[in-house]
């Protein structure tokens, strides 16, 4: 429970007493301290003076004659004089007085008595509660008549003077505290007036103040209180009384009823996306209209999507099932509203679709004349995200001019969070599809192919059972390209791969490894059954052709390798690379064929193998890596502002082994951070040599983010080169993923310290690329290729490289459309507003990075392609 507030005089009255109490105390302990003080300083002063008149007294005796009695005598009556009083005085006799007169009494002398001695100086001491005074009597040419064994300047004796001030501290005290409680009130009487004075005028000054704010019953009486001009005694209260008129002022311009605010709030409260919603927009969307009757009457609710040039979808949403004549008339009522508009969407060119979300409500049945449609932009120019171009609602409250403006706000919001949901609920669909299907054929891609591999291998381990691979390559695939185009190799592509998938059972897994090249996983399968369903697949593709509109049919014939795991390998690494080597042997045999080992092909397949092994080992040893470069150009102006670095191997014929020949080679053999050190050691050499300053993309292999020196390496190597680090560009794929990606975001997240950027390579190729926009600081997204080649003939390909493009955009990155490889491809590139293209088009790999510089770039004419015919 929330204390009740104090006033203004309780405030003032309860600081003024804390004042005083604290003044009073301060005062005293001032007054106390400075009459301590005093006292000390004069019983000091007064035990010197007694101590001079001590010695003074007994100088006068001593030089008219005295013996031992008259100074015994002497003694005595000095202590007698002082046993009434708070002072003590004592003689302390030196030995040469002692000597000559002999010993008087018990004398103990301290440290301060024996430093008098020996000093012959006076001191002082005061204590909390006592003063001590010490006179030694110094022989004078007179005291050496009797002192006869004494010299001049030697001290005699001391005189020690001790007062207790105990007594005459607490005198003090006590009477300082009288009179000063006795003028204690005379503070608290003034505050208490000058209080009560300045709280009656506070008092009628905030009463005239809320009296003013009181009469505000309605929006027009805050006129009223803008328009009142009051004194109210205070220039402080006049100016809150000021600024109270002046948000009267903008209040007027910007209140709205209660009700409506609070009616538009708790509708907007629903509009949450979340990943349950994007699962299934349509149910979202049908819950949403359930908690929209909770606030307000509406029987349905509708949104209209464009899908394509022609064709769109209207998605009625009602609360409960209806009648057939009330969902006939709801059509119609859309439709008519529609051509209103003059608009096509109706007829055979729209789709209808309705969506019930309590169906165990009762039948709605609404004639005609009661539908009534409210609709916020029913028809945009151009369609939202998610293909949105119109929505609208049916409720009672149309009548309700007052509701319809807060309806209509609400729809304009709806729109935007209906189309946003469906939107992300399409491209969550395909991104999943395509994450793992080939985009052209439908297959499964390389990435999945590589983790169905991997689940199969360790199955048929734990279960002892046998895996076969067979690798199938087109022969002459290129021959068909620039034949026929592009376009055409494409469809010769979709078809075969219908022939595979026909040629094969449920459970066998086929995919398209990349190009033209297939590749198929066969669990439970031995080499006998695996060279006869190779041998099937042999004559399906024989017997396969495409029918030509313009001559004889397509016809094509493959070389295929097989390998049995465990047989020939004992993981998937080097089992892919046996059968590749036994497809490239069946292409060497002959083409058209099929490879099967046997024990002779094993030792040279081996041997092969071993060499291949051994090459890539001699090359990382004698630092045989050449960096190539391949050149990313700015769509935009045509101008080459990075370059890719890709590895090759120098062969002893001077030709460059690619690198999808030995990158698997050196992973397998741990050697791949070498390789990468010896590549960018070259490369930066190079870079500073021919003094290149745009950007460097290096792939980083996976290995990378394990290797705890790999930072301090390439940070070393870029300081021994003079290369910034703001130019080097890692790029990180999905093909080779990290298993963990708290590990992965920790070493960006020390790259990005470092100063280096960070690129996407194949993004698209995989569904986690989104996870890694989400969680890693990525600067560029390098789209999939094979979506970049193939949008030139596929819509599907179209729609996801514009859905990258966009999302790139509204995230603030920068795009590289890879595989452009004709003027076309690099136009379509451009219009998706992509960044930069990589392709053959722009440039192939080359060790000449000075010749790339060199190289002027294309004009954007004449990079255009010429469509006329």
């Amino acid at each position: 429970m929330q204390a009740q507030a104090g006033t203004i005089k309780a405030f003032l009255l309860r600081w003024i007493l804390l004042f005083s109490a604290l003044g009073f105390v301060v005062i005293f302990l001032i007054a106390s301290q400075a009459y301590t003080s005093s006292i000390r300083k004069n019983a000091s002063e007064a035990a010197e003076r007694m101590a001079r008149q001590t010695f003074n007294s007994m100088y006068l005796v001593m030089s008219q004659g005295w013996n031992r009695q008259q100074l015994q005598s002497f003694l005595d009556q000095m202590e007698q004089n002082n046993a009434d009083s708070d002072i003590r005085i004592n003689l302390y006799r030196g030995e040469r007085v002692n000597q000559r007169f002999g010993f008087i009494g018990p004398q103990s002398a301290d440290s301060e008595i024996r430093r008098a001695f020996s000093s012959g100086q006076s001191s002082s001491r005061i204590t909390e509660g006592s003063s001590r005074f010490l006179y030694p009597l110094q022989a004078q040419a007179t005291c050496l008549q009797c002192h006869t064994n004494a010299d001049e300047g030697e001290v005699l004796g001391v005189i020690e003077v001790q007062q207790n001030l105990d007594a005459s501290v607490g005198h003090a005290q006590i009477n300082l505290g009288y009179y000063l409680s006795l003028i204690a009130p005379l503070p608290l009487l003034f505050g208490f007036l000058a209080v009560t004075i300045l709280t009656r005028r506070i008092d009628r000054s905030i009463h005239q103040l809320t009296e003013s704010i009181a009469h505000v019953e309605s929006i027009s009486d805050l006129e009223l209180l803008q328009q009142e001009r009051q004194k109210l005694g205070f220039a402080e209260l006049t100016l809150i009384h000021r600024q109270v008129g002046s948000l009267a002022s903008k209040l007027r311009d910007i209140a709205v009823d209660k009700e409506l605010l609070e009616f538009e709030i708790r509708l907007l409260e629903k509009f949450v996306i979340t990943s349950e919603v994007v699962r299934d927009w349509r149910e979202y969307v049908s819950e949403l209209l359930m908690d929209i009757n909770q606030v307000i009457v509406a029987h349905t609710m509708f949104s209209i999507f464009k899908v394509d040039d022609e064709l769109f979808d209207l998605e009625i949403f009602w609360l409960s099932p209806p009648t057939d004549r009330t969902q006939n008339s709801m059509e119609k009522a859309v439709l008519n509203r529609l051509q209103e508009q003059d608009n096509v969407l109706y007829g055979n060119g729209i789709q209808i679709r309705h969506n019930v979300a309590n169906r165990s409500g009762g039948l709605i049945d609404l004639d005609q004349n009661r539908i009534e449609l409210q609709c916020k932009s029913l028809l945009v120019e151009t369609p939202k995200i998610g293909g949105i171009v119109g929505i609208g609602v049916q409720s009672d409250i149309i009548q309700d001019q007052t509701k319809v403006l807060v309806l209509e706000s609400i729809l304009s919001t709806l729109l935007n969070v209906v189309g946003s949901v469906r939107a992300i609920y399409k491209y969550t669909r395909d991104l999943e599809y395509y994450a793992t299907r080939d985009p052209l054929t439908h297959l499964y891609n390389q990435r999945m192919f590589w983790e169905l591999l991997e689940y199969e291998l360790d199955r048929g381990m734990r279960h002892d059972y046998p895996v076969a691979i067979l690798l199938i390559d087109l022969d002459n695939f290129k021959a068909i390209n620039d034949g026929y185009g592009h376009s055409w190799g494409d469809r010769l592509l979709e078809n075969f791969a219908r022939t595979l998938e026909t040629s094969f059972t449920q459970g066998d897994v086929v995919a398209r490894y990349g190009g033209d090249e297939f590749v198929v996983m066969l669990p439970d399968c031995d080499q006998e059954k695996a060279e006869a369903t190779a041998l099937r697949l042999l004559s399906a593709i024989r017997a396969f052709s495409l029918p030509y509109t313009h001559g004889s049919p397509l016809k094509i014939t493959a070389s295929i390798g097989i390998g049995i795991f465990p047989d020939h390998a004992q993981n998937k690494k080097d089992l892919f690379m046996f059968v590749d080597n036994m497809m490239y042997r069946a292409k060497r045999q002959g083409r058209d064929r099929l490879c099967a080992p046997d024990e002779h092909d094993l030792l040279d397949i081996f041997k092969d193998m071993h060499e291949k092994t051994r090459l890539v080992q001699h090359a990382i040893e004698q630092h045989k890596l050449v960096p190539v470069f391949q050149p990313i150009q700015s769509t935009s102006t045509g101008e080459i502002k990075a370059v890719e670095v890709l590895s090759r191997i120098e062969l002893p014929d001077n030709e460059l082994m690619h690198a999808s020949e030995f990158i698997e080679i050196a992973e397998s053999m741990d050697l791949i951070h070498t390789l990468d050190e010896i590549v960018m050691e070259k490369t930066f050499q190079i870079v500073q040599k021919v003094g290149y300053q745009g950007l460097l993309f290096i792939n980083m292999s996976p290995k990378a983010v394990v290797v705890k020196d790999f930072i301090p390496c390439i940070k070393s190597l870029t300081e021994r080169y003079g290369i910034e680090a703001q130019q080097i560009v890692f790029e990180i794929t999905e093909r080779d993923t990290v298993k963990s990606i708290t590990v992965l975001e920790q070493f960006v997240a020390k790259l990005r310290g470092e100063g280096f950027k960070l690129a996407i390579d194949d993004f698209g190729s995989g569904f986690s690329s989104f996870h890694y926009l989400k969680h890693l600081p990525i600067d560029y997204v390098k789209i999939e290729g094979e979506f970049i080649a193939n949008m030139v003939h596929d819509s599907k390909d179209m729609a996801l490289v514009n859905s990258i493009a966009k999302l790139s955009q509204e995230l603030g990155l920068e795009t590289i459309a890879e595989f452009v490889e004709s003027a076309e491809v690099l136009a379509m590139v451009r219009a998706a507003n992509i960044s930069y293209a990589q392709g053959y088009h722009i440039g192939r790999p080359t060790p000449d990075l000075a010749g790339i510089l060199g190289k002027a770039p294309l004009a954007l004419s004449e990079q255009r392609p010429d469509l006329s015919h």
